[in-house]
């Protein structure tokens, strides 16, 4: 590995947590509940929601300390953001010429997937319609 891929493999980490802190006063102000967002691709085009459909209104409950509103939101995104942080803490920890190990073991991966697949079927169905995000 080239040292200008290893200074990019140091500096990702606190770039993508920059660009977080960066977003999260903008998040804080514009409530996605009341002024237009851009919207979801899969949810604009077909109707469905896909597992991160409302993450933006769920973060923006939140950063307002409305957990129960977060949670309606989206629950899978407010239950993942531990192992989200949990992710993002070892990949900012490892050191890209020596650590080749997942961010996350193989099967933590596999479950998330598969549950963000269940989730994102559920909430599509009458059934689950109470895990859809507002309209």
């Amino acid at each position: 590995m080239s040292s200008l891929d290893q200074r990019l493999h140091r500096t990702a980490p606190a770039l993508t947590a920059g660009a977080v802190l960066l977003a999260l006063p903008g998040l804080y102000l514009v409530n996605p509940n009341t002024m237009h967002v851009p919207l979801c691709p899969l949810h604009t085009t077909t109707g469905l929601w896909c597992p991160l459909c409302g993450a933006t209104r769920a973060s923006y409950a939140l950063l307002h300390g409305q957990w129960a509103t977060a949670l309606h939101d989206n629950l899978l995104f407010v239950l993942l953001l531990p192992l989200i942080l949990i992710a993002w803490w070892r990949w900012a920890g490892r050191d890209p010429a020596t650590d080749r190990a997942p961010l996350l073991p193989r099967p933590v991966f596999i479950t998330v997937v598969l549950l963000a697949i269940a989730f994102a079927v559920l909430r599509n169905l009458p059934i689950g319609s109470w895990l859809a995000p507002p309209a």
